[in-house]
Order: C-alpha cells, then sequence, then structure tokens
C-alpha cells in the first residue's frame, strides 16, 4: 500500500469507530431523555393537568403583556376582556389573530404597539386554549 493509500485507510477507519461511539451514546441519551421527560410535569403531554395561568405562563404570554398581564409597551392590558369577547370569539382570535386585524381596536393597537405582532396559537391544542379563555374571561 502507498502511504496515500494508508492515510485513507487510516481516516476512513477512524470515521467508522467515532460513527459506532455516536451510536452507542446517542441511546443512552435518548433512553435518558425519555425517562426525564416522563418525570417532568411540564412535557407537552400534561399539559392538561395545568391551569389557565399556568398555561399562559408557559405560552409566554406575559413576555409581553407583563407578569400580572396589566400591559406592558409591547402589548395591552388582559383585563376586562369580557368586553370585547365572548368565549367563542377570543379562542378564535387565539388560533388566528391576522383575521381580526381590520377591526378599528387593532388600528389602534398597531399604531400603539408598532412593531408587535400577535402570534397565531393555531398550533397549541384546543383544549389548552379553552383553559386560557376561560381564565382570562374571568379575570
Amino acid at each position: 500500500m502507498t502511504k496515500p493509500q494508508i492515510w485513507v485507510a487510516a481516516f476512513l477507519a477512524a470515521f467508522i469507530l467515532l460513527f459506532i461511539l455516536q451510536k452507542a451514546t446517542k441511546k443512552e441519551e435518548a433512553s435518558h431523555d425519555l425517562s426525564s421527560q416522563m418525570n417532568n410535569p411540564m412535557t407537552e403531554q400534561s399539559t392538561t393537568e395545568l391551569s389557565g395561568q399556568q398555561l399562559i405562563s408557559n405560552f409566554g404570554c406575559t413576555n409581553c403583556h407583563g407578569s400580572d398581564l396589566a400591559g406592558t409597551n409591547l402589548a395591552p392590558a388582559l383585563n376586562n376582556l369580557t368586553q370585547y369577547w365572548g368565549k367563542e370569539s377570543l379562542l378564535s382570535y387565539l388560533r388566528n389573530p391576522n383575521d381580526y386585524m381590520n377591526q378599528k381596536r387593532f388600528h389602534e393597537y398597531k399604531e400603539k404597539y408598532r412593531g408587535q405582532i400577535m402570534p397565531s396559537y393555531g398550533n397549541k391544542d384546543i383544549k389548552d386554549l379553552g383553559k386560557i379563555v376561560d381564565y382570562l374571561l374571568e379575570r
């Protein structure tokens, strides 16, 4: 064998060895991750056991609306929502806020909170959104 062939063979052997080690350690990490998810109360599967207030925090609503939901310079307060929303309409809004952007109130919000966009939660579990809506309307 020539020297270049020896180098290629050594490189290939090292690559195969690293590949095997990666596969072996990945199985251990995967089983560890699975067991930690089962013991973690904040996994996606266990959100059905969380309250509306906890879900609001988990979904990140407090990042813009404030920890007490009294509003910030990023987003309006979430108080007295029953004057604007019913359960079905608020649920629909959370799933697709862009459908409501033509209302006068939202034009005012666009001016006041420039550059801020209410995210869509259409990818979240409808039961979780229902808990959030119930919590917000009862406040």
